[in-house]
């Protein structure tokens, strides 16, 4: 027996919701890869985001506190962004849904 599951209680939604949208999963996949990273980068390694997205997924990820938003006192500002803690734990989240996906694309493979 996997889960013991209320359908009407299930919380998957809760936390489909955090990273689940146009570009979070990627963001969270790049600080997790990669480490400290700059609104600039983030632009380079997702050249399709626009800047107005690209700042609300990130503040929409600092507020449920899955990201950090560091601003050093420069001019022009510094801004960096680094997986937080709590981020960390979607970890073996993110992992099992990828192992999922390569077991699934072989599926449909073996399925032609």
């Amino acid at each position: 027996h996997f889960m013991n599951i209320i359908p009407d209680q299930c919380q998957v939604n809760q936390a489909l919701e955090i990273f689940v949208g146009k570009w979070k999963l990627l963001i969270l996949l790049h600080l997790i890869a990669n480490g400290t990273t700059r609104f600039g980068e983030f632009q380079r390694v997702i050249p399709t985001i626009t800047p107005k997205v690209l700042t609300q997924q990130l503040r929409e990820l600092e507020e449920e506190n899955i990201i950090e938003r560091h601003v050093y006192p420069e001019i022009p500002p510094k801004v960096e962004y680094t997986i937080s803690t709590y981020g960390k734990t979607l970890e073996p989240i993110f992992t099992a849904m990828h192992t999922w996906g390569q077991n699934h694309l072989r599926y449909k493979q073996s399925r032609k």
